[in-house]
């Protein structure tokens, strides 16, 4: 519940479509979702590189990069895990209505979060993606060094150890990263975002 008072949604000249149509493109959220180590940053990255040499006006929001700002009064409980993506949700919100595509890179583990998000945005702007990869194979590249710390029981609330992560039921896309390459899930994303019209094929 809001504790603001007296506040009036201040309509501007510009909107979300002239935006848009300048930087002749669709805007859209893509919400990177998946295991520590599954591949999101790596992903979400290469896409956002991929995008840009393309032309596209696009922005990532990565989930260690903004709790050194934003969000570093946040910590791993449940409930700030829920304050950190409502607070995301509300940021990647922003940068879709400059007309960005905005790609995103969370653990996020928790569906109701998820959907929270969805919420936020026009429909079809919000696309789920499950970066699918198993448990064994996330702990095995352990790019962090964080299973091993979890697993020693210096992390407390470790998403996939002592903590829960839940699978979307229906994203928009899977990819997985146990399977393919960067490269190969890259042309997917793309392939899925010119179909959708989101960008020129």
């Amino acid at each position: 519940m809001s504790k603001a008072t007296n506040v009036v949604w201040h309509e501007h000249e510009i909107g979300k479509a002239e935006r848009a149509e300048q930087k002749k493109q669709k805007p859209c959220v893509l919400w990177f979702t998946g295991l520590s180590g599954s591949g999101k940053s790596t992903v979400a990255g290469a896409l956002d590189q991929a995008l840009y040499a393309k032309g596209h006006h696009v922005y990532l929001l990565d989930g260690d990069n903004v709790r050194h700002g934003l969000n570093k009064d946040l910590g791993f409980s449940d409930d700030d895990r829920v304050e950190n993506i409502r607070r995301i949700g509300e940021v990647a919100k922003l940068f879709a209505d400059s007309g960005l595509i905005v790609t995103t890179a969370f653990i996020s583990p928790f569906r109701a979060d998820r959907d929270l998000v969805r919420e936020l945005m026009t429909d079809g702007e919000f696309i789920e993606v499950h970066v699918d990869a198993d448990l064994a194979i996330c702990e095995s590249r352990d790019p962090k060094g964080l299973y091993k710390k979890a697993r020693a029981g210096e992390i407390p609330f470790f998403t996939g150890i002592d903590s829960p992560y839940e699978a979307p039921e229906k994203p928009e896309l899977v990819i997985n990263t146990g399977t393919h390459s960067v490269e190969e899930c890259v042309e997917q994303l793309l392939a899925y975002l010119q179909s959708k019209g989101f960008v020129a094929g």
